[in-house]
C-alpha cells in the first residue's frame, strides 16, 4: 500500500489516558478531533459523558478503556465498567485481557471474560488488548484465538503502560492469527509517522496514540513533498 492510500486521521484513535490528564485536556482532545478529522477518541471513563456531550452531532465516536491497564479485574467489574460507559455515551470499548489467567493457561476463563463484556454491550465496538510485551509467541497466538472466539471486533497490541509497545512483527502475527475474523489495532509507544507507517504496512487497521497531531503533521509534510 502506498503512503497516499491512507486517510491517516480516519484510522487513528486519538487518545488521552494519562493519569494526570485533566478535564481541560479532554475538552481539547474533542476539539482536536473535530479540527483534524479523527473519527474516534479515547478518554478516561470518568469523562465519557462529557466527551459524548461535547461531540453530540459529530461523526466522532467516544471510546473508553475497560479493565485498564492491568486486566486483572473481575469479569463482573469489567462488565459493570463497560455497561456504565456505554450508557453514558461510549460506542467503543477497549478491554484488557486477563493477562494472569492467560499465562496460567485458564483459557476458558479468558474467553468468558471477553465474551461477557461483548455480550453485555452489543451496541459497542470491542477491542481486546492482549499486552504483547508480557506474552510468549504461543500466548499471543492463543490470545488472538480467544478474542475471535469471544466475538471481539479487534485484537490490540498494548495498553501503552507496559514496558514495550506495538511492533510490526506482532501486528503481522496478530493479523495472520485472526484470519480476517477480527481487525488489528496497534497501540503503545507510537510517536512518529515512520513508526505509524511501518505498523500500517504490517497490517494494522487502526492506530492508537496520544501523539496524533505530531504524526499527522509529519504525514502531511511527507505527502506535500511527493
Amino acid at each position: 500500500m502506498s503512503d497516499g492510500s491512507w486517510n491517516l486521521p480516519a484510522v487513528i484513535d486519538h487518545t488521552i489516558l494519562r493519569p494526570e490528564a485533566t478535564r481541560h485536556d479532554v475538552v481539547r482532545l474533542c476539539e482536536e478531533a473535530r479540527t483534524h478529522g479523527f473519527t474516534v477518541i479515547f478518554v478516561p471513563p470518568c469523562y465519557v459523558q462529557e466527551a459524548a456531550e461535547i461531540l453530540a452531532g459529530a461523526a466522532i465516536r467516544v471510546g473508553i478503556p475497560v479493565g485498564f491497564p492491568l486486566g486483572g479485574h473481575s469479569t463482573a467489574a469489567k462488565v459493570a465498567e463497560a455497561t456504565e460507559g456505554v450508557a453514558h455515551g461510549a460506542t467503543v470499548v477497549d478491554m484488557v485481557i486477563n493477562i494472569s489467567r492467560l499465562k496460567s493457561g485458564d483459557t476458558d476463563a479468558v474467553r468468558r471474560d471477553i465474551a461477557e463484556v461483548v455480550t453485555a454491550t452489543p451496541s459497542a465496538e470491542h477491542k481486546v488488548i492482549i499486552e504483547t510485551c508480557y506474552l510468549t509467541l504461543q500466548e499471543k497466538i492463543t490470545a488472538c484465538r480467544l478474542a475471535v472466539e469471544a466475538r471481539a471486533d479487534y485484537v490490540k497490541t498494548s495498553t501503552g503502560f507496559g514496558p514495550a509497545g506495538a511492533t510490526a512483527a506482532d501486528v503481522r502475527l496478530m493479523k495472520e492469527q485472526v484470519g480476517g475474523k477480527a481487525k488489528v489495532k496497534a497501540s503503545g509507544g507510537i510517536r512518529n509517522w515512520a513508526a505509524t507507517r511501518a505498523l500500517l504496512e504490517a497490517g494494522a487497521d487502526r492506530i492508537g496514540t496520544s501523539a496524533s497531531l505530531a504524526i499527522v503533521a509529519e504525514w502531511k509534510l511527507e505527502r506535500s513533498r511527493l
